[in-house]
């Protein structure tokens, strides 16, 4: 088979003196990073540093932005005003780009973080708020989406630049949302596992869900999480089985 997909992971996780994933080894397998802006994780120091990795690696950058949740890394649901949430995503976004702008780079996507991202993916209203958001900010940016879900229609009704994402180390439920990290089996741990159920969705065009469903999907990108034990081992794993399949891997550039 001939097909291009992008690989992407969230870094930039670390907090002060607190570590979180191996960012540096993480960069040489990824071809998009997604990085913290200082609300979920991050630090404005923490970002430079994975900013200038990234842009030494030519390595796509993107704003992570997620709610703020310091202590709960992000997975806390929140009920937030409109605006609240828009300043929120603005914020960020601005914090990012300033960053990327000062060290010689430049943000090209955005990618919702933990509750934030799963909350959107199942209400379209609150996707199109984060969304209006950002393309407020950058009318160009590309808004990576969880493939299959209300995140890809309003994208899609928005008529923007987007890119349809999918996970390497989670498990799916029937509507094509995540299986929630409290079920068992939620996050897969085996890189092996992992690379060959990766590389069976890319062949197929289809997500796989726990049931064994197939989800026809747009997959242009592949989240390899950073902070989980086993996730260089993962990234590893995926990338060798993707390229032994005959897949390249390339920065996506956008759909509309």
């Amino acid at each position: 088979m001939s097909r291009t997909v992008d690989l992407n992971a969230d870094m930039g996780e670390s907090y002060g003196p607190w570590k979180m994933g191996d960012d540096a080894a993480v960069l040489e397998i990824v071809t998009s990073a997604n990085i913290a802006c200082g609300f979920h994780a991050g630090d404005p120091d923490v970002m430079a540093t994975t900013m200038r990795a990234a842009i030494a690696g030519n390595v796509g950058i993107g704003a992570h932005p997620g709610f703020a949740d310091l202590q709960d890394f992000g997975r806390r649901r929140m009920t937030l005003p409109k605006e609240r949430l828009q300043n929120m995503i603005r914020y960020q976004m601005g914090a990012a780009i300033g960053m990327a702008q000062g060290l010689g780079g430049k943000v090209r996507h955005l990618k919702l973080h933990g509750a934030l991202s799963n909350m959107s993916a199942e209400d379209g209203d609150m996707a199109r708020d984060c969304y209006e958001a950002a393309l407020s900010v950058d009318p160009d940016i590309i808004i990576m989406v969880q493939a299959t879900t209300a995140q890809e229609q309003v994208v899609r009704d928005l008529g923007c630049n987007w890119a349809g994402e999918i996970f390497a180390d989670r498990a799916y439920n029937d509507n094509g949302t995540l299986v929630d990290r409290s079920q068992p089996g939620a996050v897969i741990h085996d890189p092996q596992e992992a690379g060959a159920r990766i590389l069976a969705m890319v062949s197929e065009g289809a997500i796989i869900t726990t049931s064994g469903k197939r989800i026809p999907a747009s997959i242009d990108t592949i989240c390899l999480h950073g902070d989980t034990p086993t996730a260089v081992l993962i990234a590893d794993a995926v990338k060798a089985k993707l390229l032994s399949g005959g897949v390249e891997l390339a920065q996506f550039q956008g759909r509309r």
